[in-house]
């Protein structure tokens, strides 16, 4: 496990913890659940970039709404 220190502003801080409250976790959970949508919409890049590279642009379009649907 690593400890990651980040400066916002307090009254970010204090939204942030508040969201965190409201969806029943604490900011470590919270800021977890925004590494993992960050990471994924990455990995889908990656992924549309690889598709397209090799000329299937249909593929890359369906990895698109499939991302599109997953963060409704």
């Amino acid at each position: 496990m690593v400890t990651i220190k980040i400066n916002i502003p307090d009254s970010k801080h204090k939204r942030l913890k508040q969201h965190a409250k409201e969806q029943g976790m604490n900011l470590n959970k919270l800021f977890d659940e925004f590494a993992t949508v960050a990471l994924a919409q990455f990995d889908a890049k990656k992924r549309f970039t690889m598709m397209s590279a090799k000329g299937d642009a249909k593929r890359g379009m369906e990895l698109l709404d499939k991302l599109d649907e997953n963060l409704k």
